[in-house]
């Protein structure tokens, strides 16, 4: 925002085009000046106007007997458009787990998607997701791995 501070005498505000620089001037005071019923009062800091093509999606990853498993690597990806020939190219949001097991994915569009979970220790995991309502959480269930004699 640019704001202009001058000093005009009355004389000044006689000359031509004194009426603009006035009119402007009343312009900025009444923007600078408004009361607490015009701006929008937000209830909760959280809460945005839900977007009918979006979904908030919560990851929960926990070994097969229920503990959470922490600081996982979490992969989620979505068919974004602008790729090459028109086509959908995929985005990836790399996020980690709690000590809880638990991840929040920023608002993601409403579609396939792909969800990797990369844990030391843990088999990797991977599968698709129809994701159609507006706020979904996917339970994963992570498995031993393989042993090597």
């Amino acid at each position: 925002m640019l704001l202009l501070y001058a000093t005009v005498s009355s004389a000044q505000l006689h000359a031509p085009g004194a009426a603009v620089f006035q009119e402007s001037q009343q312009n900025q005071t009444t923007s600078q000046e408004k009361s607490p019923q015009d701006k929008p009062t937000d209830s909760k800091k959280d809460s945005k106007p839900s977007d009918p093509t979006t979904t908030r999606l919560r990851i929960h990853v926990a070994a097969t007997d229920g503990k959470p498993v922490g600081n996982a690597s979490v992969y989620v990806r979505f068919p974004v458009a602008g790729g090459i020939f028109h086509k959908d190219k995929l985005a990836e949001l790399n996020l980690k787990t709690n000590e809880d097991g638990s991840v929040k994915v920023p608002d993601i569009p409403r579609g396939k998607i792909l969800i990797q979970v990369v844990a030391k220790g843990w088999k990797t995991y991977g599968k698709w997701y129809e994701i159609d309502s507006e706020a979904m959480t996917v339970e994963i269930k992570l498995e031993p791995p393989a042993h090597w004699y």
